[in-house]
């Protein structure tokens, strides 16, 4: 994989460089609530027009259905990352139509472009190679130089991601640089010991990455709206907490794995509960009672990990050599029930091993609480990337930017 620095090596002065950037940012409306992402890829798109690239930025936002929606309109993510730039970066209000062709070609030596949202175009993310390929013609003719280096889209077998690199010299951004060089110290130079924290909502979600943390990791740690299914598979009362019965058989046979492989796989021995989920926009007082995980009353739903689960995951990666967290212990969002989420981040801030936050909601959460992000080993730009990285996948963006 050829990386920015022999691209930058070889002069880019005067060239197109399309940067596949993920500007997916959070939106209230058209204020963006997190721009982690776009401080992310700061440093290749600087770096590139520095050197005198004329940078076209591209990126999906959302989910938009192959049309253009204001909605997920990417002027406001343009507009922040001219802010952080300190330049005017152009937008273009279409991706490979006549602004977007007038724009690029407006572009002097070290200017940027932002293109409008890449979902935009139904071709990004057709099943159909032919459409997909189609689309990559169009984006391939804005360029003369591909730079990849949206690390949470890696794993869409989208046209920006998987065949425009296909068309033009292709190289991987600062970004993706370090993201890989983070997982490959999670997969293959790993210190022990190894400490995985789990949550989020659903275990559906995370099936695959346990059923191959199972054979590399130490101790795995279990939390969120997920750890209810693990419990009721024990035979427990969870209440109204979120379920999925049908994950039960699965999560059965991981928990006896664990138990010959000699991975400690920790549940919750106490959470939070509530009669109802809380009010998000109001986030005014529920009054949760603190309960044992085994015996959670009926008609109440567990929110939140208790304060002797806090301490207890915290203990157990106290003595980490290498730990990584994805997805949030309880409902941050909210202040009832943020406690397990801060402790969880907290231990990690303390641990003295390497600890990678591994993007989605438990990076947003970092930021959401206040967190030093400086004080974490690495937080990821893309929770689903690094799951399927780590569960052995080969992920389309990279593979496209191997020679």
């Amino acid at each position: 994989m050829k990386t920015i620095d022999e691209l930058l090596s070889e002069g880019v002065a005067g060239k197109r460089v399309f940067v596949r950037a993920d500007l997916n940012v959070p939106l209230d409306g058209t204020t963006i609530t997190d721009d982690g992402r776009i401080r992310a890829v700061l440093p290749t798109v600087r770096a590139l027009a520095e050197a005198g690239a004329r940078v076209v930025v591209g990126s999906h936002l959302g989910r938009p259905k192959g049309a253009p929606d204001p909605a997920f309109s990417l002027a406001p993510a343009a507009a922040r990352l001219g802010e952080l730039l300190g330049a005017d970066v152009a937008f273009a209000t279409d991706t490979v139509g006549e602004s977007a062709t007038a724009t690029v070609a407006g572009l002097a030596d070290g200017q940027v472009a932002v293109v409008e949202n890449l979902r935009f175009n139904a071709g990004e993310t057709a099943k159909d190679d032919a459409e997909r390929g189609a689309f990559a013609d169009r984006l391939a003719a804005l360029a003369d130089v591909y730079v990849g280096d949206g690390f949470g889209a890696v794993h869409r077998r989208h046209a920006s991601v998987f065949d425009l690199p296909a068309r033009l010299p292709h190289y991987a951004g600062y970004l993706i640089a370090t993201e890989v060089g983070v997982l490959k110290k999670l997969t293959d130079d790993v210190k022990r010991p190894y400490v995985v924290a789990l949550g989020g909502a659903k275990v559906s979600d995370k099936l695959a990455v346990i059923d191959e943390l199972l054979g590399k990791a130490d101790r795995i740690l279990i939390g969120g709206g997920m750890a209810y299914t693990f419990l009721k598979a024990q035979g427990h009362e969870v209440g109204t907490s979120l379920l999925q019965e049908d994950q039960i058989p699965a999560v059965l046979e991981y928990l006896e794995r664990a138990g010959k492989n000699g991975v400690e796989l920790l549940l919750p021995v106490d959470t939070l509960v509530a009669d109802e989920f809380p009010d998000m926009k109001a986030k005014a007082p529920t009054h949760p009672a603190t309960v044992a995980a085994d015996a959670v009353p009926a008609g109440t739903m567990g929110l939140d990990i208790g304060p002797e689960t806090r301490k207890l995951y915290a203990s157990k990666l106290a003595d980490a050599g290498t730990v990584f967290w994805n997805g949030p212990m309880g409902v941050f969002e909210h202040p009832d029930y943020a406690e397990g989420t801060k402790a969880v981040a907290q231990a990690l801030i303390d641990s003295p091993g390497f600890t990678v936050v591994g993007g989605g909601d438990s990076a947003a959460a970092v930021r959401t609480l206040g967190f030093d992000e400086n004080a974490f080993g690495h937080i990821s730009t893309g929770g689903g990337a690094s799951l399927e990285y780590l569960e052995g996948k080969t992920l389309p963006g990279l593979a496209a930017l191997e020679d």
